[in-house]
């Protein structure tokens, strides 16, 4: 796996002015690397930073430093587009034992992710209303490590919400074709969905879909439960199918643009290429896991590797690669699902008594680019499908996704060629000690929550620091930085952390899954 490189190796080579060492407290103006991805090529560049915002980006031997701007040089480190990650499960309020805004948004930015967007589940009470939106605009005040965009959700009866949350400022709505798992987020019926198409209708939403149904005749079947066979036949590619057609059909007769969430089962690419020919407004993702885990190699008893729809076997996921390739596929998230370690069920093995959802936001573009490098992908592969088109899906690509004059200033600065090895949750944790880490400092007094059509009413945290902090083996994000020392006296800033970091800790002090 492509090493994020390490924070205190990049302090080596930072200057101000060509030969000073840059200081403690100093804020950068401008990025110099040998290696920026401008639009689809790699080139030597220096993009120049103001107001927070990508002023220009000029050529290494053109570029003329004033005696004001301060550079960072990070040699020949690969400079790109922070990722947005548009599927992940914050769940605060109401599950904050299970990850909150203020640990899920530090993994988030030690994983190269400058932008997220919430899932209007699994937190009590769900987004499915203007106030419940509201109150999670409060909750997540004063917490973000990045820029938080949200989703709404559609369930039975709250149609008449949807519109007031449109002009709120949700990028869109989620609803599921099956159970979700959580009682506070029904799934909808034929009924709900015509009624959420018409009030979608002309606004320029998008309804994503958690696309199986419960289909499947032989679900009464049983077997050995601590088997993950057992579970995947319990979720095989026909509720995937059966759902996907259901969502082409909708798209087509409503025209209103639909997504398909996590895509795991390559069996219903051809309804969706044939719904897209017809001119369905249809969209589609899958996940890092799918393309990088394998059912074949999942043990007994390993329910960490649960997940709805499941993962499939290595035949499905070259099918995956394979259409991603063609652009079948539109993009790649994490659908980061955290839980609390009990409700896996380790102890007991019981794939079908466990929770489904895997955590992997720190991880996304390092498992990515490491299988993708093999199938013949490029760098700007990567910007496309984890930057770019997810920020499209939340029209958000106004300002973000692509290093270009007024667009946002979030960076990605990491290494492809160096390697480090996953061994446990700890990978993503601060350092107890002596290390520097970058701390966004903005412009501006406030900086607000990205939203999709009213950015600028929504409260960012209260304070004139956007605290979007850097792992020393995590990306780095640049708006413009300020150098901070953090050491292992520092108090936890959460009481469901430790102080080594972003591993989000329950009351047994085990990692969560």
């Amino acid at each position: 796996m492509p090493n994020l490189r390490p924070w205190s190796s990049v302090l080596n080579s930072i200057t101000v002015n060509k030969k000073e060492n840059m200081e403690l407290g100093s804020t950068v103006s401008a990025v110099r690397s040998t290696r920026v991805l401008d639009g689809d090529k790699v080139r030597p560049a220096v993009v120049v930073i103001k107001d927070g915002k990508i002023h220009e980006i000029v050529s290494s031997c053109s570029f003329s430093e004033d005696v004001a701007c301060q550079v960072l040089d990070v040699g020949d480190s690969v400079v790109m587009p922070g990722i947005v990650d548009c599927h992940v499960h914050v769940n605060e309020p109401g599950r904050t034992s299970w990850e909150g805004f203020w640990s899920a948004t530090r993994a988030a930015a030690a994983g190269g992710v400058t932008t997220i967007v919430d899932m209007p589940l699994n937190s009590i009470p769900p987004t499915t209303t203007l106030g419940n939106f509201h109150e999670k605009l409060r909750q997540a005040t004063g917490k973000c490590f990045v820029d938080v965009a949200f989703w709404g959700g559609v369930v039975p009866g709250n149609q008449l919400h949807l519109r007031p949350m449109i002009q709120a400022g949700v990028a869109g709505f989620k609803c599921f074709l099956i159970h979700s798992g959580v009682d506070e987020f029904p799934h909808v019926n034929d009924s709900d969905l015509h009624t959420a198409m018409k009030q979608l209708q002309g606004t320029g939403s998008v309804l994503l879909f958690h696309a199986e149904r419960d289909v499947w005749e032989g679900k009464g079947e049983t077997g050995d439960p601590c088997q993950y066979s057992t579970f995947l036949r319990s979720r095989p590619d026909v509720m995937e199918t059966e759902a996907i057609r259901v969502v082409t059909e909708l798209c087509l007769q409503y025209r209103v643009r639909c997504h398909i969430v996590h895509l795991s089962s390559a069996k219903p690419l051809k309804l969706i290429e044939e719904a897209r020919q017809a001119g369905a407004p249809l969209t589609v993702e899958t996940t890092h896991h799918y393309l990088s885990l394998c059912a074949e190699d999942i043990p007994a008893g390993a329910t960490q590797f649960k997940c709805c729809p499941p993962i499939r076997g290595s035949v499905n996921q070259e099918q995956l690669w394979s259409a991603l390739k063609a652009g079948q596929i539109d993009m790649v998230v994490s659908d980061h699902s955290p839980c609390t370690t009990d409700l896996k069920k380790l102890d007991s093995g019981d794939f079908t008594q466990a929770w489904g959802g895997i955590s992997s936001l720190q991880f996304g573009l390092s498992l990515f680019w490491s299988s993708a490098s093999k199938r013949g992908f490029q760098l700007p592969d990567v910007v496309r499908l984890l930057s770019q088109k997810t920020a499209q899906l939340c029209c958000l690509d106004s300002r973000k996704g692509c290093l270009a004059p007024s667009y946002d200033a979030d960076l990605v600065v990491w290494d492809p060629e160096r390697e480090f090895e996953v061994r446990n949750h700890k990978q993503s944790s601060y350092p107890e000690a002596d290390v520097f880490h970058p701390l966004l400092c903005f412009t501006d007094s406030r900086r607000k929550h990205t939203s999709q059509k009213q950015a600028d009413s929504l409260p960012w945290p209260q304070t004139a620091r956007g605290r979007a902090r850097h792992h020393p083996e995590g990306t780095a994000r640049v708006r413009r930085w300020q150098l901070l020392r953090r050491t292992s006296g520092e108090a936890s800033p959460h009481p469901s952390e430790d102080k080594s970091g972003l591993t989000v800790k329950h009351n047994d002090n085990k990692p969560q899954t």
